[in-house]
């Protein structure tokens, strides 16, 4: 009795166990006082092994105490160990009631977990226990929750079977049901079952049916409902009016909300909740100034906003972007009246997070700690992101440090969002280390870790991990949302394994997740690139034909497909039939195109392209330039390509390595030499970093205009570079040298050029 007063069970195990030598046992107020002590302290878990700590010595915990912390643990929704002690009562032969089948039977299905809670039912019925209308009611309730509604019914049935006459809670309950399952003719025709013959309306039940109108968007129904309760001499209860104030906030329709507002003043005094409802509504909308006359109108009634109110009003308008007056909301919370708690913060925290205020956020941050409010996983994972998504990750990664530091452990989505973040910050060994983290804490990954690691993976190149992490997410049970079969189909579909890919769009189909616009721009992206593409445009056409619209991305893809297999005319259809849909093609898919037209040397055709391309107002970017300076390169129009490239420098744009190769050669070629070395000096000035193309090109190009020196010059910095000198180079600059009279440096060309045919009759016969 001392222990149970005073908390303290250390010696518990000790002194049972000398009472079970000694031959006799804790009495039953002693057991009960025991466990009455723990469950008032909330220490359930001790009470639940003070029990067991009884059964381990052979005694006999008391019926009430067993029946006392049953009840305390149903609150709490421990269903295992409610059914554990539960067994025990059997097992120790005590006589258990429909009323504690009830209670199990209730948490079991509020918890989803309805075979368990069926095994029950049964296991109550071969005892020969009736059940009452309550043991009904609750089932009816549960398993209508839990979406089983044809259970639910099935029960109203079988008791009416059983000679057991449903009460209004039965029947509300069941109206309930159904309304929430979109039943509502069901519902209408079990309420007027109800109201047959009956003089006193039920005002739980018509506020049911109210609210399942209202929820049904038929307004016009719940306020013909309103009326009827009155004409039955019941006035409607604030209840009953702020069910359709909630509806009407959900729809939108907030001028409607403050008419229904005004008229019910004449039937039932607006509540606290009334005006959070009105005020949450208008917050929405973004319209302040009507939330804050409301809040006016709330204090004029004699009630005060409370934290609920504000936390509506604060996490409305940082939706709404409104983050200065969400600020001035908070800074005018008189806390003697209302305090600002958790969720306050956080709200707050996030809003200006989310829109690039962090270090608003931080200071905010900071002044909850001052308050003595805790922060939880929720706020330090806005942080962390927020911190991230600008560009401060070195401030993300101290705010993962600090929330350890201060003892608050990560929650998986928190795990989740900061290796999403370190993936994204371009860390990928840091992002690795995370996921192996996510399990060191004691979580097992779950479908989105495996996503946001597929995904950046792949980004990152990492494509061919693919297979290995989805074999993973299987072996582990996880079961593939939408999202997480997209990830998977296009890491399958970038590291070549596309029948992988295919595979699984026909598995997701088959699971129930309808294909999206990302499934299919990901095979079809796939099959084009490995040029399948018949297969490729039957899925194009399956994607229409499922009413799926198309984008850009995927026009894009049987575009570049069918143009590089060089199927001209289909590629021209696709970009016929994208801008007959209201697309308008990118610099990509003429990239694609023209790119399709210069590989079929139908390089004029690709002029009228670029010139369509700029009548639709698509910018050309460095890739175009480069693409049709290469094609005039091709056919020899080296002049035109140059004033191509004076045209890309016009517009400030840069050529890669293969575009100054191509023009430096092309201006060669022409006999422009003084250009194009020109150009090759000025692409090493800027950074570039030729190749052995380039200086081949640029040192035949010299020899041929007799500055065989220069070539000489290039010829042996080629070689200091350790890049290949072409045979033909080297013939054409050694004979300028024979012609320069160059003796001297003729002969170290001519001995590369042995070596050089030394080594390629070499290779030929290895």
């Amino acid at each position: 009795m001392v222990m149970a007063r005073n908390k303290k069970f250390d010696c518990l195990e000790q002194v049972l166990g000398e009472m079970s030598v000694a031959g006799f046992g804790p009495s039953n107020n002693t057991c009960i006082e025991l466990v009455v002590s723990c469950v008032k302290s909330q220490k359930l878990r001790e009470a639940f092994d003070i029990t067991q700590t009884m059964r381990k010595f052979k005694f006999r915990p008391a019926f009430s105490a067993y029946t006392t912390l049953i009840g305390a643990l149903s609150a709490v929704f421990e269903s295992d160990l409610m059914l554990t002690l539960f067994h025990q009562m059997q097992e120790l032969g005590y006589e258990v009631s429909v009323h504690l089948f009830t209670t199990l039977i209730r948490v079991f299905a509020k918890e989803g977990r309805v075979d368990a809670a069926l095994s029950l039912l049964d296991e109550m019925k071969s005892n020969s226990f009736e059940a009452d209308v309550v043991l009904y009611n609750v089932c009816i309730d549960c398993f209508g929750k839990a979406g089983k509604v044809d259970m639910a019914w099935k029960f109203f049935h079988e008791m009416k079977a059983q000679g057991l006459v449903p009460d209004d809670v039965t029947y509300t309950s069941m109206i309930g049901v159904l309304c929430k399952a979109d039943r509502l003719q069901e519902a209408i025709e079990l309420f007027e079952q109800m109201e047959h013959d009956r003089k006193v309306p039920c005002a739980y039940a018509y506020n049911t049916m109210i609210m399942g109108y209202g929820s049904a968007g038929k307004f016009d129904e719940a306020y013909g409902l309103l009326e009827r309760q009155k004409a039955k001499g019941s006035i409607p209860s604030v209840i009953a009016y702020n069910c359709i104030l909630t509806c009407l906030g959900k729809k939108g329709k907030v001028e409607e909300a403050l008419r229904i507002f005004e008229e019910m003043k004449k039937d039932a005094m607006p509540n606290l909740p009334t005006y959070n409802i009105l005020i949450d509504m208008l917050c929405k909308e973004g319209n302040l100034e009507d939330a804050l006359r409301i809040q006016d109108a709330m204090k004029e009634a004699g009630l005060y906003p409370n934290v609920f109110t504000v936390n509506i009003m604060i996490d409305r308008l940082c939706k709404a972007q409104k983050l200065d007056e969400a600020c001035s909301i908070f800074e005018g919370m008189d806390h003697k009246i209302c305090c600002p708690n958790e969720v306050t913060f956080c709200s707050l925290i996030d809003g200006l997070g989310k829109h690039g205020r962090v270090d608003d956020a931080y200071r905010l941050f900071e002044k909850m700690l001052d308050s003595g409010k805790i922060p939880n996983a929720v706020v330090y994972t806005s942080l962390i992101r927020n911190f991230f998504k600008c560009g401060r990750k070195e401030d993300g990664h101290k705010i993962y440090k600090e929330m350890l530091r201060r003892g608050c452990l990560p929650d998986l989505m928190l795990l989740n969002t900061y290796m999403d973040c370190v993936f994204k910050a371009g860390d990928i060994g840091k992002g690795r280390a995370l996921f192996e983290e996510i399990k060191a804490q004691g979580f097992i990954p779950d479908v989105q870790s495996y996503s946001i690691m597929i995904h950046c993976l792949v980004k990152a190149g990492f494509a061919h991990e693919t297979y290995q992490l989805f074999h993973a997410m299987k072996e582990q049970g996880c079961v593939l949302d939408t999202r997480a079969y997209n990830t998977v189909i296009d890491g399958f579909c970038k590291s070549g394994k596309v029948n992988k890919a295919y595979q699984l769009l026909e598995e997701m189909k088959t699971k129930g997740h309808q294909p999206t616009v990302v499934t299919y721009g990901s095979v079809i992206d796939g099959l084009a690139k490995i040029d399948r593409l018949d297969e490729a445009y039957m899925l194009f056409e399956e994607a229409k034909s499922q009413g799926i619209e198309l984008n850009l991305v995927i026009y894009s893809s049987l575009i570049d497909g069918f143009g590089k297999v060089g199927r001209i005319d289909e590629a021209y259809l696709i970009l016929e039939e994208l801008m007959q849909k209201g697309l308008t093609p990118n610099v990509y898919t003429w990239n694609c195109l023209l790119d399709a037209l210069v590989k079929a040397e139908e390089v004029d055709e690709a002029l009228v392209c670029f010139r369509s391309m700029k009548d639709m107002n698509c910018t050309p970017n460095h890739i175009t330039y480069s693409i049709l300076i290469n094609g005039l390169c091709k056919i020899r129009k080296f002049n035109k390509a140059f004033v191509f490239w004076q045209e890309m420098e016009k517009q400030g744009l840069k050529p890669n390595v293969i575009t100054y190769t191509t023009m430096i050669s092309g201006l060669a070629k022409a006999g422009n030499v003084i250009e194009a070395h020109g150009l090759f000096e000025r692409f090493k000035a800027n950074g570039g970093i030729p190749d052995s193309a380039c200086y081949n090109s640029i040192i035949e190009g010299l020899s041929n205009a007799n500055r065989a020196m220069d070539a000489y010059t290039l010829f042996q910095e080629t070689r200091r570079k350790g890049l290949n000198i072409y045979t033909k180079t080297c013939v054409v600059l050694l004979d300028a040298l024979h012609k320069a009279e160059c003796l001297e440096q003729a002969a170290i060309v001519g001995a590369v050029l042995k070596e050089t045919a030394k080594s390629q009759h070499a290779a030929k016969y290895w």
